[in-house]
């Protein structure tokens, strides 16, 4: 028994590295895979599926099984303030020098500030839209701040930011429907 489950593995190592040498977009067929390769159709169907399980096939209506570049998977251990700036897309307005410090936890800011306070602990990351009051105090607990909604924030919320190395995230609007530039 234990003979007939490696030579099956060896089938699927077979069919997987064959998968593997087609170029994305090549379609594949059970049966193709099973002449090709000397196998029985069955053998070929289950590697084909565990293939799609491994992102290297996708199966799609009408269109039938498709070699597709295999996505690598990024495992985040610690999450950074350079790692969230990347994820929004956004830009540093202050605090670039702390852009590699871990961040612990996420606080929404759609609270009365007095609330807000509560939240926030060191290494937290507030976000919330032009609250420059929110900003400031989240700075002097050791947060830094995602301001949302493509705002800005004050020259002295920037250079506080910058004195303590926490970094303040923006992102630029690409269009404001019917916003005034006062």
């Amino acid at each position: 028994m234990q003979a007939g489950n490696s030579e099956l593995q060896t089938k699927y190592e077979k069919i997987t590295q064959y998968i593997e040498s087609l170029s994305v977009g090549t379609r594949l067929s059970v049966r193709q895979i099973a002449q090709d390769l000397d196998v029985s159709e069955g053998t070929a169907y289950r590697a084909i599926k565990e293939a799609e399980n491994l992102g290297l096939v996708s199966t799609k209506r009408r269109l039938g099984t498709i070699r597709v570049e295999k996505k690598e998977e990024h495992q985040i251990d610690k999450l950074t303030f350079a790692e969230i700036l990347n994820v929004v897309e956004g830009v540093v307005l202050g605090g670039s020098a702390g852009l590699n410090k871990t961040l612990n936890k996420f606080v929404i800011g759609a609270m009365q500030l007095e609330a807000m306070i509560k939240y926030i602990e060191p290494d937290n990351l507030l976000i919330v839209g032009n609250r420059v009051q929110a900003h400031m105090c989240a700075l002097g607990q050791g947060a830094g701040v995602l301001i949302t909604g493509g705002f800005d924030t004050t020259p002295e919320v920037k250079e506080l930011a910058d004195e303590l190395a926490l970094p303040i995230i923006g992102k630029h609007v690409r269009y404001v429907h019917g916003g005034n530039d006062d």
